[in-house]
């Protein structure tokens, strides 16, 4: 089992893919896949614990989504 399937990623209160979600702006898909997933996948994930900046509007496999904002 990967260590990250079926916990929620620490980052997930904070992050603005739970932001974007709960605005209704973001597909449900991205917070089961990732979010309450497989976040060790999560380009945003591993950027953040990297300490590297990244745009809010980066889903989490890398994609930039001119949509959210």
């Amino acid at each position: 089992m990967i260590p990250s399937v079926g916990r929620e990623c620490k980052w997930y209160p904070v992050c603005p893919m739970k932001y974007f979600y709960e605005a209704g702006k973001l597909d449900v898909h991205w917070i089961k896949e990732y979010c309450h997933g497989n976040w060790a996948a999560c380009v945003r994930y591993r950027m953040e614990e990297r300490g590297e900046p990244h745009p809010d509007n980066m889903l989490p496999d890398g994609t930039i989504d001119k949509r959210l904002s």
